[in-house]
C-alpha cells in the first residue's frame, strides 16, 4: 500500500509527504521531481516547448510508475488527478489524502515560494489567485472522488499536517 497526497499546489504536498515518510520509515517520491528528471528540463520548461499535454503524457507515466511501488509516499502535482488512468492507479495501490487550503492561502504560500513560481508555470491567462479560485472550482469534485481522506492545511505546520494524516490513516 502506498499513501499518495494530492491537492492544489502550495498545499505543501512535498513537505508533508518528506515528514510522513520520516515517521513510517518509508521511501518517498515527489512526482514533479521524478517528471523534471526524465524530461532533463523543469516543468515550466516542458510547458513552454512542447505544451501541456506533452506534460501530462509525462505525469501519468510518472504516476504510472510510483503508483507500483509498495510501502512509499507519494506526492502528486496539483493536476494529477486530471487523467482517468492517474485516479485509477493511485487509487488501486494505496489510501489517497487529499491537502487543502484556501484560495486565499494557498496564493500566499505560492507568492512566496520562489522555487515554485521558477518551476511551474500559471495555468490560465489570468494567473494570480483569480486562477487558483477557477481551478479549484474546476477540480474540487475530482479531488473529492478520489480522496479517501481530506486533510485542511490551514493554519497548521507541515508537521500538523503529517500528524494529521497519520491520525487518520492510522499508520502510526
Amino acid at each position: 500500500m502506498n499513501l499518495v497526497l494530492i491537492g492544489y499546489r502550495g498545499t505543501g504536498k512535498s513537505t508533508v509527504a518528506r515528514l510522513v515518510a520520516e515517521r513510517l520509515g518509508w521511501p518517498w517520491f515527489d512526482a514533479d521531481v521524478e517528471i523534471e528528471s526524465r524530461a532533463g528540463k523543469s516543468i515550466a520548461q516542458i510547458f513552454a516547448d512542447d505544451g501541456e499535454e506533452a506534460f501530462r503524457d509525462w505525469e501519468s507515466r510518472v504516476v504510472a510508475d510510483l503508483a507500483t511501488r509498495d510501502n512509499s509516499i507519494l506526492a502528486l502535482g496539483g493536476g494529477a488527478i486530471l487523467r482517468p488512468e492517474n485516479r485509477a492507479a493511485i487509487v488501486r495501490q494505496g489510501r489517497v489524502v487529499w491537502l487543502t487550503a484556501s484560495p486565499e492561502t494557498l496564493w500566499r504560500r505560492i507568492e512566496h515560494d520562489q522555487a515554485t513560481a521558477g518551476r511551474r508555470p500559471n495555468l490560465t491567462a489570468a494567473g494570480g489567485i483569480t486562477e487558483i479560485i477557477a481551478t479549484l472550482d474546476a477540480r474540487r469534485d475530482v479531488y473529492r472522488q478520489c480522496a479517501h481522506h481530506e486533510v485542511d492545511t490551514q493554519g497548521r505546520t507541515p508537521a500538523e499536517v503529517a500528524d494529521a494524516i497519520l491520525e487518520q490513516i492510522k499508520l502510526q
